[in-house]
């Protein structure tokens, strides 16, 4: 519990923090990087190039510093930062490094204007918040340990195939090195996969894209035209080849209701709608598929949804071209619009929307979604960015 004299200082000093909290960040990821260069592999290098990941840490430091009192209000967004920190095994030896760095920024950005006083109050309020998510991974940590087939931190794995899904996305089967059996996952989860690229280890997130009734892990990736991971793994990962997964996260997943349930996807955001299909239409809940695609070459397990189809009743799709080929027959052309939206989705039996896809889509999906009255607590989606790229309150 913070002191009444600390919120006070916090509580004056906030609007200047919150006018010049870009400049903040500006300054700490780079002073945090050539201080401890070691916590670099932690964080996505693209974002930090577009600046984006920059953008998402004002953001947090501001919304955090103006809720101290009601932290209740921060629930989603901290549930979020803990499975991201748990799927990348953040630790609580690198909250010091980030509180030094980020006093340290605040007192360049400011100078004399930030007193001992002052720097001493964030500090006590960074750690107040460091605490919290320190005890909120921990108990993530166990909980994945404690799984038969779990582990904490990271696990060596084989690569024990590759299978093309369409022409841009590749699916890729792990299998652990030990032997040891694969911890049960919830459909829709994600895991990191830790590489050793031109020497420097890089981590990134993806969905799993199996049910989680098999001995292995699957993530199926987009080949990204400038995306380092992406290409390695499509390029250069071969079957036998090892590496490292931490356990799978997430709080995208697929929940446990009788309401209809709509999976609704574009490009490579259908993967973690494949993991969830089979265990929705087993429970015999009415699922409606709906996938858009640039066309036939670039749509990935059209052959698994189509053979679900004819074995499961309770299952609808529906498929949009926005390019379609000659050849592409049976397939809506466009995109997934509002009115489209509104003709497929059983909208008067109030369903559950999941959704996942690019950015645009992913806007235009929650914009239309709220635009036809669909209750936000059943509209759930998953983002990998920083999610002030996403920004849903601005659609």
């Amino acid at each position: 519990m913070l002191s009444s004299e600390t919120r006070a200082i916090i509580d004056a000093t906030l609007p200047a923090v919150k006018e010049n909290a870009r400049a903040i960040t500006e300054v700490f990821y780079p002073l945090m990087f050539s201080r401890y260069p070691e916590v670099k592999a932690y964080f996505n290098q693209a974002h930090q190039v577009q600046g984006t990941q920059r953008q998402a840490l004002a953001n947090a430091v501001v919304a955090y510093a103006s809720n101290l009192d009601r932290l209740e209000l921060l629930g989603d967004a901290v549930s979020l930062i803990v499975q991201k920190h748990a799927s990348l095994n953040i630790l609580p030896d690198h909250y010091p490094i980030v509180g030094e760095c980020l006093l340290a920024a605040i007192k360049e950005v400011f100078g004399d204007v930030a007193t001992d006083e002052v720097l001493n109050a964030w500090g006590e309020a960074y750690q107040q918040l460091a605490d919290i998510l320190i005890a909120a991974e921990e108990s993530v940590y166990q909980e994945n340990e404690a799984k038969s087939g779990g582990w904490r931190g990271e696990r060596e794995f084989r690569l024990m195939g590759k299978e093309r899904e369409s022409d841009v996305i590749t699916s890729f089967y792990f299998v652990p090195t030990d032997g040891e059996p694969v911890a049960d996952f919830k459909p829709g989860q994600f895991t990191t996969i830790i590489l050793d690229i031109n020497g420097a280890t890089t981590r990134r997130n993806y969905s799993l894209s199996d049910s989680p009734d098999k001995p292995y892990y699957r993530i199926s990736v987009k080949r990204e035209p400038q995306g380092l991971v992406s290409n390695y793994l499509h390029d250069h990962l071969n079957p036998g080849d090892t590496v490292k997964l931490t356990p799978p996260c997430g709080d995208f997943v697929l929940q446990d209701t009788n309401r209809p349930l709509v999976l609704l996807s574009g490009g490579v955001g259908l993967t973690p709608t494949i993991s969830m299909l089979r265990p929705a239409l087993d429970s015999g809940r009415e699922v409606h598929f709906v996938h858009g695609a640039l066309n036939s070459t670039t749509h990935a397990f059209k052959g698994v949804v189509d053979q679900l189809n004819k074995e499961y009743t309770n299952l609808h799709t529906s498929y949009c071209y926005s390019e379609p080929l000659a050849d592409d027959q049976d397939v809506a052309t466009g995109f997934i619009d509002r009115s489209r939206l509104e003709a497929l989705l059983p909208l008067e039996k109030a369903p559950d929307v999941y959704f996942l896809g690019p950015k645009a889509f992913m806007q235009n999906c929650y914009r239309d979604l709220k635009s036809l009255n669909v209750p936000a607590e059943h509209i759930r989606f998953e983002f990998f960015g920083p999610l002030e790229e996403f920004d849903s309150t601005a659609v």
